[in-house]
């Protein structure tokens, strides 16, 4: 699965939990200062996308950026494969 498809998939969910202009969901987009996300917002997109891809994620305090979730998703898809 290709990072284009996974961010795809974090934009989505991020749009809808966050409610959010999806331009302002970029790669570089910091979840907490651009996206005016907390802890538990993470949390939740972080379990959308656990579910939507049935992997394990271990989301932490360097997960900053939506690029950030893009590459933990695509690392444990890649490990599950």
């Amino acid at each position: 699965m290709s990072e284009e498809e996974i961010f795809a998939a974090v934009k989505e969910i991020a749009e809808e939990e966050l409610d959010v202009d999806e331009g302002k969901i970029t790669m570089d987009a910091n979840i907490k200062e651009d996206l005016d996300a907390d802890s538990l917002d993470l949390f939740e997109i972080v379990n959308e996308l656990e579910d939507k891809y049935d992997i394990d994620l271990d989301a932490d305090e360097d997960t900053k950026t939506v690029g950030d979730v893009v590459k933990l998703v695509k690392e444990a898809v890649d490990d599950k494969d």
